[in-house]
């Protein structure tokens, strides 16, 4: 029996979102995680670490976003190609926010547009790539 187009469509985006949804949750658990580490370093209030060291800041959750991000697309049978372009989708959005707070074109914390940026470099990446969000990959392993 052939799967009908509407039936093949209809699975394939329940696959991307699937995945989406999976990203945005290994994100989120890398957001909480630098920053707990990040506050705790510092000592300091969420608020006063944000604003007086943004940069810094946003250097931790790009990196803890990305490691989290990395080992969840690893753990679902992701290349290496994959998780680097994902990895960039997480860094690239970081650099001219940093390049702006470091020559004072912007004051305050970063982090709130950095997020927004990596969410949508996310999105793209995956809207461009979707043969590879919408595939077998992400069949979960037999127990």
């Amino acid at each position: 029996m052939v799967a009908s187009p509407l039936h093949t469509h209809t699975r394939h985006t329940g696959t991307f979102a699937r995945h989406l949804l999976e990203m945005v949750v290994a994100m989120m658990v890398g957001m909480m995680v630098s920053a707990a580490i990040f506050f705790g370093a510092t000592g300091l209030a969420a608020a006063d670490a944000m604003r007086q060291h943004a940069v810094l800041f946003v250097v931790a959750q790009a990196f803890g976003m990305t490691v989290a991000m990395v080992g969840w697309m690893r753990h679902r049978a992701h290349g290496w190609r994959a998780c680097a372009e994902m990895s960039a989708a997480m860094v690239v959005p970081a650099v001219p926010l940093i390049c702006l707070r470091l020559t004072g074109a912007i004051s305050g914390p970063i982090c709130g547009a950095y997020c927004a940026l990596t969410f949508g470099a996310m999105f793209f990446l995956m809207l461009h790539r979707r043969s590879d969000y919408t595939g077998s990959a992400f069949v979960l392993p037999a127990p």
